[in-house]
């Protein structure tokens, strides 16, 4: 039988730069009771990687300041309406706003997207590793919209000691048909999971997920594995 467990982990620190985001992570394991154990993944949200790196900019509220700021994170805007983007990102994302973050956030400020999500989420593991000498995945998270379909969902940024796509190309189905071009976005579905339980509202920057099946960790980045090339993208 299998089974995932997913669990908030509440934090009442207000990040600010240079906050040591282990530190926060290791008090609110504590806090819940919990201890990471071989094949954990720990997940952080985007929004406390941004503001512990400094990946925050004034904001004076008004139209015309948004969109610019959208506009100078962006590498090409694909669509405009008012004052929605739709954009590229320089890590390749293609979202609302590059990812620009007005909601949770000091008045007056903007929070942008971690300049290098994967490298963000290889410091975290290397020093949670270092510190309670036990191995752990790490993904970071953020909320995306998707093309054709309503609503938000959470997907991974960056990550680190989780492989981000299971290729079942080349295997069997449960009839014995072989797949041919299956390939399962591991690092995002478990972001989705995730956010049930990393409530908008409530100081829950972190979540532990635990029973995750051990041959999904390994190598692997979102901006190797995750996002599409140009070269297979049929709608660029």
């Amino acid at each position: 039988m299998s089974e995932l467990r997913l669990t908030a982990l509440a934090s009442p620190v207000n990040v600010q730069r240079g906050n040591d985001l282990v530190t926060m992570l290791i008090d609110a394991l504590e806090t819940a009771g919990e201890t990471l154990r071989r094949h954990d993944l720990v997940i952080v949200t985007s929004k406390v990687v941004s503001k512990s790196e400094g990946q925050v900019v004034a904001y004076d509220g008004t139209d015309e300041h948004k969109v610019a700021i959208v506009e100078g994170e962006s590498v090409r805007v694909l669509r405009r309406r008012g004052t929605l983007r739709i954009t590229e990102t320089r890590h390749g994302f293609i979202n609302a706003n590059a990812g620009v973050d007005l909601s949770n956030t000091e008045d007056g400020t903007a929070v942008l997207l971690p300049k290098d999500p994967d490298r963000s989420a290889r410091r975290l593991r290397a020093e949670l590793g270092r510190r309670l000498d036990v191995d752990v995945a790490v993904i970071i998270t953020d909320t995306f919209g998707r093309v054709w379909r309503q609503g938000v969902t959470d997907v991974a940024l960056g990550s680190a000691g989780i492989k981000p796509l299971l290729d079942l190309r080349g295997t069997l189905d449960a009839n014995g048909r072989l797949l041919e071009a299956t390939e399962v976005a591991i690092a995002d579905e478990i972001a989705g999971a995730a956010n049930l339980v990393l409530h908008k509202a409530a100081a829950t920057p972190f979540a532990l997920v635990r029973g995750l099946d051990e041959t999904f960790f390994g190598p692997g980045s979102i901006g190797d594995n995750i996002v599409r090339s140009k070269n297979d993208d049929l709608f660029r």
